[in-house]
């Protein structure tokens, strides 16, 4: 948030690469990505984070602590998988993966692929999930933190800019795969945002940011 104005926000870190309460979300970001367990929360002014910090976690973490009113945000559904990919480079090797939710389980795990993008991962990823799902007779929801691979599956189109060369060409022979499963098909699972801030990390995360 700019600086100046009055709606700041100071995060509490308990648990994480370091403790301490920070003033910017990458400032905190940096210390619980990734960093199992890790315990956190946003407060609205320095008094309200002093106090929260000197306390313990479980006293705040579902009260609405934030002078902003800001929701407690319900935890995850379960059962449930996440999905998520990792990419070296843009475009770069490209991986991607489901897991369990609550066991970390891996579902599948698909790559590397040359000359990949994350969206496009995290885009297989889920439709692939969705047809694991639908082998299996499983209606669990499925989530993952890309915006746009959630909106891609929604429109039954990978929106992606990749320019497709020989190198990537099994990728999109992928991307052509599940485009046509979306448009024919129906599923009854809920396809959700991971929302990171709150949760802490996809738990499908590869740990290579």
């Amino acid at each position: 948030m700019a600086q100046g104005q009055s709606k700041s926000k100071y995060y509490v870190v308990w648990k994480g690469r370091q403790t301490g309460i920070f003033s910017s979300w990458p400032e905190a970001e940096a210390q619980v990505k990734g960093f199992v367990g890790a315990q956190y929360k946003a407060f609205g002014s320095p008094d309200e984070a002093r106090r929260a910090f000197a306390g313990k976690f479980e006293d705040y973490r579902g009260q609405k602590a934030c002078q902003e009113r800001l929701l407690e945000v319900p935890p995850p559904l379960t059962p449930s998988y996440c999905v998520d990919a990792a990419c070296s480079g843009n475009p770069g090797w490209l991986e991607y993966r489901c897991v369990d939710t609550q066991t970390r389980k891996e579902i599948f795990r698909r790559g590397p692929f040359a000359q990949g993008t994350n969206n496009v991962g995290e885009f297989l990823a889920l439709v692939e999930a969705l047809m694991w799902c639908q082998q299996k007779g499983y209606a669990w929801p499925i989530y993952s933190d890309s915006v746009n691979a959630i909106a891609w599956v929604k429109a039954k189109q990978a929106r992606t800019h990749l320019r497709r060369t020989p190198e990537n060409a099994e990728l999109f022979e992928r991307i052509a795969q599940a485009e046509a499963w979306l448009r024919s098909h129906r599923y009854p699972n809920p396809v959700l945002k991971w929302q990171t801030e709150s949760w802490g990390e996809n738990p499908a995360d590869f740990g290579r940011k």
